[in-house]
């Protein structure tokens, strides 16, 4: 999930933004309630379950060409069309699914994208042989995390979201290009990418708020 696209308000070159509730935020979600109250309370969070990390997933290949606004406003139809996103109903869609998700206008209606997530779905189980996708995922984790000051600082894709998006393809899975991995690993808390000052900084209990510091060590 990629909040810090050109389609949200701010500059990139604008740090933290201090709200009238004191806390200070990225300016993307420092105006929309639905944006704000998404980075306040899960943006970032570790995600380790199997559902989760499908759903988040599937919800990165609606995404890209779009902003992650419209892809959170229409994030409950997409968990009444998708089976709240359980890979064992998913995996059994045929044609006839396809064409009753093509017609549903809650979603994002693009054939190839539908199409992805099943055959997505159906790579999940088969992953499960060996770990599963959280465990995946999960071990394409940097040793550090970035200190960004302002957005323009945040990285679009590094060598390791290049590796898991090469990784994933291998295993099956579509429309999960580096940047949209790296836009997953900031979403699901494998990295921290809240800005230096943002009131989230360091709240998932995967990094801590200074990762230069000796101390940051202590939340790995």
């Amino acid at each position: 999930m990629d909040p810090d696209g050109s389609a949200q308000p701010g500059s990139p070159a604008v740090g933290v933004v201090v709200g009238e509730d004191g806390l200070a935020r990225p300016s993307w979600a420092a105006t929309d309630p639905l944006m704000r109250e998404y980075y306040d309370t899960e943006w970032g969070m570790p995600v380790r379950d199997e559902r989760g990390v499908f759903e988040r997933v599937s919800l990165e290949a609606f995404q890209a060409g779009l902003s992650w606004a419209t892809i959170l406003r229409k994030r409950p139809a997409f968990r009444a069309a998708f089976a709240d996103f359980d890979p064992d109903v998913v995996a059994a869609f045929g044609e006839d699914d396809v064409e009753r998700l093509m017609a549903d206008a809650g979603i994002v209606r693009n054939r190839g994208k539908v199409h992805a997530t099943i055959g997505n779905a159906r790579a999940t189980i088969d992953l499960r042989a060996e770990g599963g996708l959280p465990a995946l995922i999960w071990s394409f984790r940097p040793e550090a995390t970035p200190e960004p000051r302002t957005i323009a600082e945040v990285p679009t894709a590094t060598d390791e979201s290049a590796a898991l998006a090469k990784e994933l393809r291998r295993r099956g899975f579509k429309f999960v290009g580096p940047t949209s991995m790296y836009a997953l690993m900031e979403a699901i808390g494998i990295v921290d990418t809240h800005l230096l000052g943002s009131h989230r900084r360091g709240t998932s209990g995967v990094w801590a708020a200074a990762p230069s510091d000796p101390s940051a060590d202590a939340g790995r």
